[in-house]
């Protein structure tokens, strides 16, 4: 069953909130899914998952903690679980460097801005390293907290910069800032449980769009 590594060498692209949304999705279609929380500092999308647990109405999701090397670990989980979702710290890490050594998808995150787009030569490297070891991982960007507003330039500029790396597609959906993101988060709920809202649809066409590169 497919490992979903989500990662970058870099805090702040909504790592995590990308994780436990993609978990999300996937128990609400009926898959079995666990996260695998392997940020030491910052167990937050352990805690998010014990949040949910608290409701009934809501589909599982399993969550453990790991760190240091997760290779077995994730090894183990994988002929256990349909998706196993690894949320690792937001830098160059143990956790990370041999998550890629299993994992069948690798989706980073980066914002539209140039500090997070700066990272994106360092993971190239990091990902082909990986692939010597594991060369069936794939690895994919997606940009987050895109403004919403029409004017915005952002997206299409981070787009054109990542076109230069064809080593890491660019995923067509994007998740955009929504205030829904972050109230969701308290409760355990991904954005696909909490309306029909914009950010519902993002989430829907992401899991889809990953599950066809699977």
């Amino acid at each position: 069953m497919p490992i979903l590594l989500v990662g970058s060498q870099k805090g702040g692209t909504g790592k995590t909130t990308t994780t436990v949304n993609i978990a999300a999705e996937l128990a609400r279609v009926g898959e079995d899914v666990i996260i695998v929380d392997c940020d030491k500092s910052v167990q937050s999308a352990f805690t998010w998952a014990g949040d949910r647990v608290q409701d009934d109405s809501l589909p599982r999701v399993h969550s453990v903690q790991a760190t240091g090397n997760v290779r077995e670990v994730l090894k183990d989980l994988k002929t256990r679980y349909s998706y196993v979702v690894v949320d690792v710290p937001g830098h160059d890490s143990q956790e990370m460097r041999t998550a890629m050594t299993v994992a069948d998808l690798m989706i980073i995150p980066v914002r539209p801005s140039q500090f997070d787009l700066d990272t994106i030569p360092g993971m190239v490297e990091l990902i082909e390293t990986a692939q010597d070891m594991n060369p069936k991982l794939k690895a994919m960007a997606l940009l987050t907290q895109v403004p919403t507003y029409s004017s915005a330039t952002e997206q299409d500029e981070a787009k054109e910069y990542l076109r230069d790396y064809p080593q890491i597609p660019l995923i067509d959906a994007a998740l955009k800032i929504r205030k829904v993101y972050r109230d969701s988060i308290p409760a355990g709920r991904g954005v696909v449980e909490a309306s029909n809202s914009p950010a519902k649809a993002e989430v829907q066409v992401l899991v889809k769009e990953i599950q066809s590169w699977l």
